[in-house]
């Protein structure tokens, strides 16, 4: 029997936290787990200020718990976004594909995707990624990633995660852990 998948949704607003706005991203990342994952899977989420050092804390806490865990918000260039550099701190291994791959999709939608600094990172059984901040890029920078998604939790020792394969398709080798 399989372990059932803990996944974390952190949004990173000022303006959300403060409860100025509903966090819309948040409820986006949920919404694309519910259509790609056939396994079952519990959700832990929280809204927490741009703050580095509350940044921080929160991913190490988050990432004791959680086999993936989705930022959203904080990774573009203004003095408050500081996700991707708390991230950095509390990682073992950065994954810079994963940016990478974001960054070009999104340039298809916007010229400034240029200005976008999103990653991912391992944090002991934890892999970490992080989304811009719009609920619409969302998807458009999760979907494509996602594929590589479950085997990265294979290798790292995290649960085990299972798409459908209807709406999106995990890449694993063959003979990979099922």
């Amino acid at each position: 029997m399989q372990n059932i998948a803990k996944i974390g949704i952190l949004t990173l607003s000022d303006r959300a936290s403060a409860g100025i706005y509903e966090d819309e991203s948040g409820k986006a990342i949920k919404e694309c787990l519910d259509l790609w994952l056939v396994s079952e899977f519990e959700c832990e989420y929280s809204v927490i200020s741009d703050d580095y050092e509350l940044i921080c804390q929160k991913l190490q806490q988050m990432s004791q718990d959680c086999d993936l865990l989705l930022t959203t918000g904080g990774t573009g260039p203004g003095p408050r976004d500081v996700t991707p550099e708390a991230m950095q701190a509390v990682c073992d291994k950065m994954l810079p594909g994963f940016g990478e791959l974001m960054r070009q999709v999104s340039l298809a939608y916007v010229p400034t995707a240029i200005l976008s600094r999103q990653s991912a990172g391992i944090c002991g059984k934890c892999l970490i990624i992080n989304l811009p901040g719009q609920p619409k890029a969302i998807k458009e920078c999760l979907e494509p990633v996602f594929p590589a998604v479950p085997y990265c939790l294979d290798l790292i020792g995290a649960s085990y995660i299972q798409t459908n394969e209807n709406y999106i398709k995990a890449f694993r080798p063959k003979g990979a852990r099922k």
